[in-house]
């Protein structure tokens, strides 16, 4: 029979779980941080501006109310992520290198694995014809968001006392939920 794997060092521990609500908000959090990052990494070095010109991609332009608030919307899916993250918080926040098994819960069920059939899933290499390569330039992004999106969590729920990383993240997420609605603010240019 295998030892329990010591709780890392930091404020959590099998006694102090993080309640759901300071889970959600942090999920909330890190996911807008890495989605914002990676999503503009990604349309600059994947070009993604090419991709939306083309009017058969099934992409809204990045002038879209829709994509404007696509930051602001992604509370929905950090709720949704804490609400599957938090009847195993104690094996993925409790133990050492948790981080890994939270980025494999989101690539292998969040990516790979899902029931439908995008871009880069099973179904999608089975039942699209839109090309593997074409397919796989997708986890440029997404499997880089979901490591970021685990470590920066999986850190966080750990080290909970420390108040310049709460205010860090809190500002940067601010920002994020700022600027995009600026631009909906923002005279329209003729």
């Amino acid at each position: 029979m295998t030892q329990p794997m010591p709780v890392p060092t930091g404020e959590f521990s099998a006694e102090l779980q993080p309640r759901f609500l300071s889970l959600a908000a942090k999920t909330v959090v890190c996911h807008t941080l890495t989605y914002m990052v990676m999503g503009a990494l990604a349309f600059h070095f994947l070009h993604y501006a090419d991709v939306i010109k083309n009017p058969n991609s099934g992409m809204r332009p990045a002038t879209s109310h829709w994509v404007l608030f696509g930051a602001p919307l992604q509370i929905f899916r950090g709720v949704l992520f804490a609400s599957v993250f938090y009847p195993l918080r104690a094996q993925l926040f409790g133990r050492k290198n948790g981080w890994l098994l939270i980025a494999w819960m989101l690539i292998g069920i969040g990516i790979l694995g899902t029931f439908a059939a995008p871009a880069g899933s099973l179904e999608g290499f089975i039942y699209t014809t839109t090309p593997s390569l074409i397919q796989l330039r997708g986890y440029l992004e997404v499997v880089p968001q979901a490591l970021l999106l685990s470590a920066l969590l999986y850190y966080w729920v750990n080290h909970a006392g420390k108040k310049w990383l709460n205010w860090t993240l809190g500002v940067l997420y601010a920002l994020c939920i700022l600027l995009p609605s600026m631009a909906l603010l923002a005279p329209k240019r003729g």
